[in-house]
């Protein structure tokens, strides 16, 4: 059985499943973060699934650093770590009483692995009377999940890539789907759907981003997916927008096509998804991404 200091000390990081045993009171780990919590921005943010951001929008906290480190990430300043400021656990507490008291639907927790420990502090602090959303990139060890799963009402993990070549070409995580599949179907079988007048209260919505020239890739991940899916939702997103030249990678240079997006919900359909969220071509803009200016 593993307990937090089996996962974390000062002296020894193993959050994440890289592994890497930084000594993050100290220096960064392959996450790009030391133990002080950074975040870039928080804010009511409308760009949510409409089941987790209402009227108002989602209270959504944007983490600095990522244990994923995708070559074409959409938020590499904050992924990268070049921006944010330090807050303090009873900080982060506040904010998330913050932006309840502005109205958010839920709170958004956005990339936050790296700091799921110190959350769950802040939550003991101050825990919203509003959801609060695990939004990840589904590369999660389901011993850290065990600890901070009765802190989380919804978990918004996605589900990027299939094949170990195409993972380690893009993330270099070669056994991203076996460890995010297997994370995924931990979330999906703690939280059942729950929801009220339109609003998601408790559950899990998979994401999958279309990728151009990976229509292979989404049809073997949604193939996969659906054995597990249960009453959870599928997010189907066509927001991908590259940024500058990603060396090496050719095929990421350009936006996805109307047809390629067509291509992956008609594979969704035919496997027999029912409860599907689609995103407006209008989303591969450059708009669409936040201003870090916290």
């Amino acid at each position: 059985m593993n307990t937090i200091d089996n996962l974390y000390t000062n002296d020894a990081c193993f959050l994440c499943p890289n592994l890497c045993g930084a000594a993050r009171a100290k220096t960064a780990g392959r996450c790009g973060v030391t133990n002080q919590i950074k975040i870039a921005k928080y804010y009511l943010h409308r760009y949510e699934e409409p089941i987790i951001s209402g009227e108002k929008g989602a209270g959504t906290v944007f983490f600095c650093g990522c244990s994923l480190q995708c070559a074409f990430c959409q938020n590499y300043e904050v992924s990268r770590n070049k921006r944010g400021k330090t807050v303090t656990v009873k900080e982060l507490a506040e904010i998330f009483k913050r932006l309840e008291e502005d109205g958010a639907a839920t709170i958004d927790l956005v990339t936050p692995t790296q700091y799921s420990l110190q959350i769950a502090e802040a939550l003991d602090i101050y825990k919203p009377k509003i959801p609060v959303v695990y939004n990840t990139h589904g590369y999660e060890r389901t011993e850290v999940l065990e600890i901070i799963d009765k802190y989380v009402d919804i978990y918004l993990p996605d589900l990027k890539y299939y094949s170990p070549a195409r993972a380690k070409r893009y993330c270099g995580k070669e056994n991203y789907f076996a460890v995010a599949i297997k994370a995924i179907e931990f979330m999906i079988k703690r939280k059942p759907i729950i929801e009220e007048d339109g609003k998601l209260k408790q559950g899990v919505i998979v994401r999958h981003l279309v990728l151009p020239e990976n229509l292979d890739e989404t049809g073997k991940i949604l193939t996969a997916l659906k054995p597990i899916i249960g009453d959870a939702y599928l997010s189907i997103m066509s927001q991908y927008t590259p940024f500058g030249k990603i060396d090496g990678l050719k095929e990421l240079q350009r936006k996805i096509t109307r047809r390629e997006y067509a291509r992956a919900v008609e594979k969704a359909e035919s496997l027999g998804f029912e409860k599907v969220f689609l995103q407006e071509f209008s989303s591969q803009s450059e708009e669409f991404i936040p201003d870090w200016d916290f």
